[in-house]
């Protein structure tokens, strides 16, 4: 039911369809800033305060919140946020680019954490006087900066500062197994889309998944100039021949069934060394581009694709990494 009518003779369109848009959109927000009043300046707490509803703007920050030990004081997550367990039973307040406002407001919270560019929720909490914290995760050390930062404002320092040094301790322990390894040559490909008449992402350098692919003992076959996640060509790849196709994407579009069609379609182009060694990879997995604590599975997952005979033992493979929590 029309929240406003008008007779459409008396009422020009555009007036019609700005009363329609009132009703649509600004309605049912004034309805939730009635139900939770904010008088001056007053915000939801008090700026010195420690937060105790946290709303997660990102699935790799959750994980990170729940892996500090700050689980029970997240009370939002995105529809992106799978893991842990507990993450999927807290309300969802969208995604970056589709935010629900009104289920925002009407969850009280404290403090809304968010990855760089979210400039709509941020823009938004400031109106409101909800704090916000914006946490750049490009690149690894991002990645650990932001959790230390995460620590200090929630005060969950212990576990933050954890949580950084075994992650780096994992880092480390790769880079000690492949100190004298001869490092190969690899095409990091995006597998986020099952259309047919797709056009190829590669994986940049300067990404956190660059930086690990790195780290696992691949040679990235993109230069230090190209941009985060270029475009590229079968022309490109077929020039520069890499030794191993990595492909990386989320379970639910990379199938097993998907996973063999692809790999059977890179057959049509036999000259490139990752063909002729059978060094084609497609890699399925929900956290692969998620930059959070269980990065250290993705390197295992490139080791296993670039150097397989460095297995040092079933434990330390990435299938075994997948069994654990």
């Amino acid at each position: 039911m029309d929240v406003f009518k008008f007779s459409k003779s008396k009422y020009p369109s555009a007036f019609r369809q700005s009363t329609a848009l009132i009703g649509k959109f600004l309605l049912p927000l004034l309805f939730v800033l009635l139900l939770f009043p904010l008088q001056g300046n007053q915000s939801f707490a008090e700026s010195d305060a420690v937060p105790k509803r946290i709303i997660s703007m990102s699935p790799g920050m959750t994980e990170i919140l729940f892996s500090i030990g700050a689980g029970d004081r997240v009370v939002g997550v995105t529809d992106f946020c799978d893991y842990p367990a507990e993450a999927t039973k807290l309300p969802s307040v969208g995604g970056m680019l589709n935010p629900s406002f009104e289920t925002i407001i009407t969850l009280q919270p404290d403090l809304i954490i968010h990855q760089k560019g979210s400039h709509e929720v941020s823009k938004f909490a400031q109106r409101l006087g909800i704090k916000t914290l914006e946490v750049p995760m490009l690149s690894l050390e991002d990645i650990f900066t932001g959790i230390i930062k995460v620590g200090q404002e929630i005060d969950s320092n212990e576990g933050a500062e954890n949580l950084v040094r075994e992650l780096r301790a994992e880092i480390n322990r790769h880079q000690k197994r492949l100190a004298n390894v001869k490092r190969k040559s690899v095409l990091l490909l995006l597998g986020v889309s099952n259309d047919v008449s797709r056009d190829m992402y590669a994986v940049g350098r300067k990404t956190f998944i660059g930086e690990l692919l790195s780290l696992a003992g691949g040679e990235n076959i993109l230069p230090e100039s190209q941009p985060l996640y270029p475009k590229i060509s079968k022309e490109y790849v077929i020039r520069k021949s890499p030794e191993i196709i990595i492909e990386v994407g989320p379970t639910g579009i990379l199938s097993d069934e998907e996973i063999a069609k692809r790999k059977n379609n890179w057959k049509k182009f036999p000259t490139l060394r990752a063909v002729q060694n059978d060094a084609v990879h497609i890699i399925s997995a929900n956290y692969l581009l998620k930059p959070g604590p269980r990065l250290i599975k993705i390197i295992s997952h490139f080791v296993d694709a670039i150097h397989p005979k460095l297995a040092e033992n079933p434990m330390s493979s990435a299938a075994a990494l997948e069994a654990m929590p």
